[in-house]
């Protein structure tokens, strides 16, 4: 209630303020539990426009993967397999996530911890649950909704419930798919086409006349905040910070140097290198001084991009990663879903922006 209290002093007063006011009150308030209250919500806000909420949890549907929890308790697939291929990957490729020996945790009151197998006994970590090789397989047939897929399985149960053709993902999500290839080979489970999901940078009205205003592109504010910053002061500079060409007739007169240099001792050609390189650093720090002294007589501006920049991608990170969706509601209502619906093609493989 307490926390109830001060989210809806946040949102204050308004038609919209009080439908999310009421929706976060009947979900979060009105349930007993994070899972049901999330479903309430996501079929309250997407439900007009066709939604299939699954219960993974669901006795039926783990029934259906059994065989595929029994594979991982005996033969450690997931780990045999991932590991190949994490291995394989890391020379050119984040990862992610590494699997454990046995990717499956134990579910009961409260409960959810991992599973671990020492010396032929099966142990639930932080509990004194232990089972010998018979008695976890039967538990496993007799109460398969005990047994719950970690980040790397959870997949391959999704696929195996619920096939599909094309996985659409978040960048995240998409980036542990890529480690799971081999192991759903492995597991005779046909991989999923991977597509990376539409993202969305939402600004307002009064973001986007400031953007106007201050001469400042969507291109423009989709760079690393340094670089936006160091563009537009440039821009708005009344001095050329841009030391290219003198750079360039400094090199010029070097290579004049160099070619005197073969003429004679070899040593004078490493003299002639040094030097040139001794006067490029001198070219490039007096110009990122005379940037820093422009950035100071532009503190203004500086100030005024830097506060949009930061609006737009908190901490450098995407908005979606930070705003929550009511900040975006309390102005645009319902239009705001409608709009995100009508314009979002999950098969365009967009970065699209709007304005609300």
């Amino acid at each position: 209630d307490k926390v109830f209290s001060e989210f809806s002093s946040l949102l204050g007063q308004g038609k919209n303020a009080k439908y999310l006011k009421d929706l976060f009150k009947k979900s979060y308030l009105d349930h007993k539990n994070l899972t049901e209250a999330t479903r309430y919500l996501a079929n309250e806000l997407f439900g007009k426009y066709g939604l299939v909420i699954i219960d993974g949890n669901d006795k039926i549907l783990k029934k259906e993967f059994i065989p595929f929890v029994k594979k991982e308790l005996l033969e450690q697939t997931c780990y045999k397999e991932v590991s190949k291929t994490v291995d394989s990957f890391k020379e050119s490729y984040k990862i992610l996530v590494n699997p454990r020996e046995i990717n499956l945790f134990y579910l009961g009151n409260y409960l959810r911890e991992r599973i671990v197998l020492k010396d032929g006994v099966y142990s639930v970590v932080n509990t004194g649950l232990t089972f010998s090789k018979e008695e976890i397989i039967k538990e496993v047939e007799q109460h398969p909704e005990r047994f719950s897929p970690n980040v790397l399985i959870r997949p391959l149960y999704q696929e195996v419930i619920l096939p599909n053709l094309s996985y659409i993902g978040g960048g995240g999500e998409l980036s542990y798919w890529m480690e799971l290839k081999s192991y759903f080979e492995t597991m005779k489970v046909p991989f999923p086409v991977l597509l990376l999901r539409n993202s969305v940078l939402l600004i307002h009205k009064k973001q986007n006349q400031k953007l106007k205003k201050l001469g400042v592109s969507l291109e423009d504010i989709f760079l690393k905040k340094e670089e936006f910053i160091n563009k537009k002061v440039k821009e708005n500079s009344d001095l050329k910070i841009d030391f290219s060409e003198q750079k360039a007739r400094l090199t010029q007169i070097f290579a004049e140097l160099e070619a005197i240099s073969h003429c004679t001792d070899r040593s004078f050609l490493g003299a002639v290198k040094a030097q040139e390189q001794k006067q490029l650093n001198g070219l490039n720090n007096l110009e990122k001084r005379l940037l820093k002294a422009q950035k100071r007589k532009l503190n203004d501006l500086v100030e005024r991009i830097s506060i949009l920049h930061h609006q737009l991608f908190p901490n450098e990170a995407l908005q979606e990663r930070y705003a929550n969706f009511s900040e975006f509601y309390l102005e645009a209502g319902d239009d705001l879903i409608k709009t995100l619906v009508k314009h979002l093609d999950p098969l365009q493989l967009e970065f699209d922006v709007f304005e609300i």
